[in-house]
């Protein structure tokens, strides 16, 4: 490994552990719930297993090579391949976060949404940052089950909901996957909040103006 790439990986590892501790200081994530990786040359770091995000030691956050081989760092995430599954399929992913938030865990215990598209487009900003999201069918934490069903959207959703469990979000880069992780939350919490009253979303139009204008 370079030099450089030594210096990126420390960088990465200290700011997984603030923008972790910033999650759960701030409620998105309980416990030793939830889990974050991001892309490394020589293959990608992931919080272990049974770790709380509020108190992750950057030195060991662990760290898999390119072929899902553990190489450092305490034992990874058992859902590690919700996260590979993720990087395999969709060209350009640089971090995953998958949370327990209590919004999107809720929007994923309803038995009426869309599962083609389970959180409208109230803002303009889910759409922008999150996109059309995806409810995926229940199996139990930790069966690989889970990483086979991202793997079979062929990179076609960046964010899907787990259900009865939580959100997963793929993103560029690490801090664009918390912050869509952080508007997919809200945008939950207003779909509770809003339930059963006449709501306005975003005509198809309007939505494709903002992909035309942000990508």
């Amino acid at each position: 490994m370079s030099i450089g790439a030594q210096q990126r990986e420390i960088l990465l590892r200290e700011t997984m552990a603030r923008l972790a501790r910033s999650l759960f200081d701030r409620g998105f994530t309980v416990g030793s719930s939830g889990n974050i990786s991001v892309a490394l040359e020589d293959g990608l770091l992931i919080t272990p297993t049974n770790s709380c995000l509020g108190f992750l030691d950057p030195a060991r956050i662990s760290k898999i090579d390119r072929f899902g081989r553990h190489v450092a760092g305490d034992p990874p995430s058992k859902e590690i391949f919700l996260h590979r599954a993720f990087y395999e399929t969709r060209p350009g992913t640089g971090a995953v976060v998958h949370l327990h938030s209590t919004y999107a865990t809720a929007v994923s215990c309803l038995s009426d949404v869309d599962p083609e598209d389970c959180i409208p487009p109230l803002t303009p900003y889910v759409v922008m940052r999150v996109g059309a999201v995806k409810l995926l069918p229940y199996v139990r934490p930790g069966d690989p089950a889970m990483g086979e069903m991202i793997r079979g959207l062929q990179g076609s959703h960046a964010c899907v909901l787990l259900a009865n469990h939580g959100p997963v979000v793929a993103a560029r880069d690490l801090e664009s996957a918390v912050f869509a992780a952080e508007e997919l939350e809200e945008t939950a919490r207003l779909v509770v909040v809003l339930r059963g009253q006449p709501v306005r979303r975003l005509t198809y139009e309007q939505v494709q103006e903002l992909k035309q204008v942000f990508g």
